[in-house]
C-alpha cells in the first residue's frame, strides 16, 4: 500500500520483520568492501566482544529502508537524514522487527519524520533513532 503525504498522519505505524543470513552478510561485505573480521565466523576477534559474528550495521539498516519503501510511505522518496543508535548487536539468524512511526509531517516541504525502533526475537531493542524522508512527487 502506498500513501500520498495528504494520507499520512502523526502516529501512523508500519512494521516489517526479517531474518538476516550469513549469505546476506557476505554479499554486503562484497558490495561495501567492509571486510571487518567481526562479521566472519572464521575469525576470532569478535569472540572478545560478542557471542557470534555480527551483521553489518548497513545491512541491518536495510530493513528500515525496506519499511520506508514498501510500507510507509511506500512511494518514491529520498532519505534526507538518519540518526540511529545500535544498542545491541544484530546476529545472523536474528529475527528483527523494524517499526517506524510518523512523528512529524511537513506538507510544504514533503518531509516526513519517523521514529525508528528495531527489536530482536527476544524483545530487546537493538536499534533506535529517527529518519527524515522527502516524498518525491510528480508535482512542481
Amino acid at each position: 500500500m502506498t500513501f500520498a503525504i495528504e494520507d499520512l498522519f502523526i502516529g501512523k505505524i508500519a512494521r516489517m520483520q526479517r531474518i538476516f543470513t550469513d549469505e546476506e552478510v557476505k554479499i554486503c561485505e562484497k558490495l561495501t568492501r567492509d571486510n571487518s573480521p567481526v562479521y566472519n565466523l572464521n575469525e576470532d576477534i569478535w569472540k572478545n566482544y560478542y557471542d557470534q559474528p555480527i551483521v553489518p550495521g548497513l545491512l541491518a539498516e536495510g530493513l528500515i529502508n525496506q519499511v520506508i519503501s514498501e510500507k510507509l510511505p511506500g512511494v518514491a522518496c529520498l532519505l534526507l537524514q538518519k540518526e540511529l543508535i545500535f544498542y545491541l548487536p544484530v546476529y545472523v539468524g536474528d529475527i528483527i522487527t523494524a517499526e517506524l512511526e510518523i512523528i512529524d509531517i511537513n506538507v510544504e516541504r514533503n518531509w516526513v519524520t519517523q521514529k525508528v525502533t528495531c527489536i530482536n526475537q527476544s524483545g530487546s531493542e537493538v536499534i533506535k533513532g529517527q529518519v527524515v524522508i522527502v516524498i518525491v512527487t510528480n508535482q512542481n
